[in-house]
């Protein structure tokens, strides 16, 4: 696995998927190919210096390839300088050995998402948010939650929503006036556009309508599609929307508004922390104690410090 490396081993004849590729060319004029490999433990970096026209073949993103390669560090970064590598045809490999996926397994989030929405009295709110989960379920629980940077894993949309519902079950805790009923409602809701902005748990990339649209306004536009279909008069729709659309905390962040209740102020800050947290916890996680980061670039380009147990 590739969270198994070590420094100076040769791999031969493991297989990856092809996350990226990308081309370059050296100060002599030479092509040479950067690609990132996966696999369900994470990702790597690889360079490829030799090409050749065979190469421009098996070295596509979306192939799963057999590689042989020697492991090295590069400013404290393991990659791989790669030798050669061969396609496996897709038919012969279980995808999901490629995939990395939440760390909590999908059938316990999907139970602890439920138990949420039960939580949930009153009736409008209730309405239209198990009219949408019921509708997407399905891909809710599989899709991640960004095709990079955070939650971009197999069920991370779900695992990030989860993670999301406990902070909130705390904070009303301390903060009592918030209202459960609707903070519980648009942690569910905030990013469930993403099941038409991304196109899968797979190499997600944006989809057309993802790329035209975004997820909050997809989101925005399902729930009054709901609200008209099941005949709600209160006001209940329209804060769910509220919701949706400030999610994102401030304009220049893709909120069209700002948020402008409690629970849309707590949203932002709960959204916001969670998907942090992951970024940091994932950096955190290929270093030793006792030492920094690389830079992180989605966290304001800065290193994290690994602190020492005392345990």
């Amino acid at each position: 696995m590739i969270k198994d490396l070590q420094e100076k081993e040769r791999i031969n004849g493991q297989r990856f998927l092809l996350a990226n590729v990308s081309k370059g060319v050296t100060n002599t004029g030479a092509p040479y190919l950067n690609v990132t490999l996966q696999d369900s433990s994470g990702q790597i970096e690889g360079r490829k210096w030799e090409v050749t026209i065979e190469d421009d073949e098996v070295f596509n993103a979306g192939n799963i390839v057999s590689i042989v390669a020697d492991v090295i560090q590069y400013r404290n970064i393991l990659q791989l300088k790669i030798i050669n590598g061969s396609v496996i045809p897709s038919t012969q490999v279980d995808l999901t050995e490629f995939i990395a996926s939440a760390p909590i397994p999908r059938e316990v989030l999907q139970k602890k998402l439920m138990d949420y929405i039960a939580r949930i009295e009153t009736p409008d709110i209730k309405s239209i948010v198990e009219t949408l989960v019921r509708e997407n379920l399905i891909s809710f629980a599989i899709y991640p939650a960004a095709s990079h940077n955070h939650h971009e894993y197999a069920s991370g949309l779900i695992h990030h929503t989860v993670g999301m519902l406990d902070a909130a079950a705390a904070l009303l805790n301390v903060y009592p006036s918030l209202h459960r009923d609707y903070l519980f409602a648009g942690v569910i809701l905030h990013d469930m556009g993403k099941l038409v902005e991304l196109s899968g748990p797979i190499l997600p990339k944006y989809t057309t309508k993802g790329k035209l649209l975004g997820h909050i306004s997809i989101m925005q536009a399902k729930i009054q599609q709901v609200a008209d279909k099941l005949k709600i008069e209160s006001e209940a729709g329209t804060i769910l929307q509220h919701l949706v659309l400030s999610h994102h905390g401030a304009n220049e962040f893709g909120s069209p508004v700002l948020p402008m209740t409690r629970e849309a102020e707590v949203l932002s800050y709960l959204d916001n922390l969670d998907a942090r947290i992951n970024m940091i916890d994932k950096a955190l996680s290929s270093i030793n104690q006792g030492e920094f980061t690389p830079r992180v670039m989605s966290l304001e380009n800065r290193s994290f410090y690994k602190i020492k147990s005392n345990k």
